[in-house]
Order: C-alpha cells, then structure tokens, then sequence
C-alpha cells in the first residue's frame, strides 16, 4: 500500500500533468517560504457500486481517514461526503457522486455502458484514483451527457483523479483574504468563477472559497482529440470557530457553485 505521502504525490502528478497544468504556475505564484498547504481535494465518480463514493473513499480510509460529514446537492443529482485525518496538517478529501436514479433512463445506460467496459478488479486496486478514464468513449456521447448532466460528462470523459487542489489561505503571510489573491490570478490571466459571487461564503458561514475557471486541455476520444473542461485551482480561507479551532466543514451552497468551476 502506498504512504499517505506517495498518494497524494501521485494525485498531485495527475492533476497537475492531466487535467489542470496551470496549477503548477498558480502554485509558483502563491508559494512564500514554506510550502502550500493544501486545505482539501476533491474526487468525482458515479452513484453505482462498482465505483460509488464508498470504493473511491477506501483508499483514504485505509490510510487513516475517516468520513466527517454527508452533502446533497438536489438540482445537480449529488451526494457527497467528506472525510479528515487525524493530523490536521493533511488534507481533507472530498468525495462526490451523481446519484443515477435520478437521472435520464437514456444517461444511466451510457455510464452503465463505460462501467460495463471496466472489470471490478480495477477499481479494488487503489491507484485507480488517480488511474485516469479506463472506458472508451466517443466525443457524440460526451456532448450527450453534457446536455443533461456536466458532472456527468466530465467523469465519463477524465475518469478518476482530483478535480482540483485547494490552497489554504490561513497559512499565507502576502495574502489575508481572497480578494487579494483573486486579484493576482486576474492580474496574471487566470479567469475566476463567478457562479454564485467570485468568493463564495463569508465569515457568519465560517468558510470563504473561490476557484478558477478549469483548464481546456486535450482528451483523446475515440473520434480524435477534443478540447473540454478539465480541472482547477481552489483557495479557501477558513475561520475560527467559538471554540478556537478553525472550521473544517464545508458549506453547501458554496460549494455547488465551486462545481460550476467545470462547466462549458
């Protein structure tokens, strides 16, 4: 089994080389004396059981991770939970699945189609969460799932990895608040999201986020290669709770539109 180090390591090579190159550049531009503190990542998969939230969660759980707190997201067709360490300084992992009932009878048979592609050994092998997309898929199917679900569309298209990385703005002594480093990236060309406010929450939530717009990078489909979404950079700045300890949850509301950060 790989240390908790080497997974994250290798998750980071994945995101940073597949699906959002600029987080190299990002991460150059905010890095002071020590290294970024990475606040949490987030993975995506399908609601079914041969890859559901519980089989992408494993690999964590067996290092040490255990589940915190569950989220549904109704309009998207989302349930997601997220799980901790016990030494605070790693990052926390938030796991998100589309629930298929909810879906088209046309859409659950194309992702029950790319599953059925896939052996269930696969995915009892750990590296498969930052394995990438073991189906063959065809950019017509691709357009299809994005016109009902781009969730759906960018698992069915990447496959397993991180979707994005998320930078703690606790930890940084240049920048307090993420107005300011909302400014740089804009400064620097980097495109924001605007969903729901460019910073999404407030203090009364405990929890401030913002995210870049994801990558265009080139996927490789079965009629050739296509440009589309792939993954980016979030920054989240958190706030003490009466306790004294920094809030560790996430908002709901925020983070519906920081799922936005994929879309066309």
């Amino acid at each position: 089994m790989e240390s908790i180090t080497q997974l994250f390591d290798d998750l980071w090579h994945d995101y940073s080389q597949r699906l959002c190159p600029s987080a190299v550049q990002i991460q150059r531009l905010l890095t002071e004396d020590a290294a970024l503190l990475n606040d949490h990542i987030a993975l995506r998969s399908f609601g079914v059981p041969k890859c559901s939230l519980a089989v992408v969660a494993a690999p964590f759980i067996a290092l040490g991770y255990q589940p915190q707190a569950k989220y549904h997201f109704e309009a998207k067709k989302l349930y997601a939970e997220y799980f901790m360490h016990p030494d605070p300084l790693l990052p926390k992992v938030f796991i998100s699945e589309l629930q298929l009932g909810s879906c088209s009878a046309e859409l659950q048979l194309m992702v029950r189609s790319l599953l059925d592609q896939v052996d269930d050994d696969y995915f009892r092998n750990p590296n498969f969460v930052y394995g990438g997309r073991p189906w063959q898929l065809d950019f017509t199917s691709y357009q299809f799932l994005v016109a009902e679900s781009e969730y759906a569309a960018w698992v069915a298209a990447h496959g397993f990895g991180a979707n994005h990385f998320t930078v703690s703005i606790n930890q940084l002594e240049q920048f307090t608040d993420l107005e300011q480093v909302n400014h740089l990236l804009r400064h620097n060309q980097f495109v924001i999201n605007q969903a729901g406010g460019e910073i999404k929450g407030d203090a009364t939530v405990m929890l401030e986020q913002s995210a870049t717009m994801a990558d265009e990078v080139g996927v490789s489909f079965r009629d050739g290669v296509h440009s589309i979404p792939g993954g980016f950079y979030e920054f989240a700045k958190r706030y003490p709770q009466p306790n004294g300890e920094l809030y560790s949850g996430f908002v709901t509301a925020s983070a519906d539109k920081i799922f936005e950060s994929t879309n066309s």
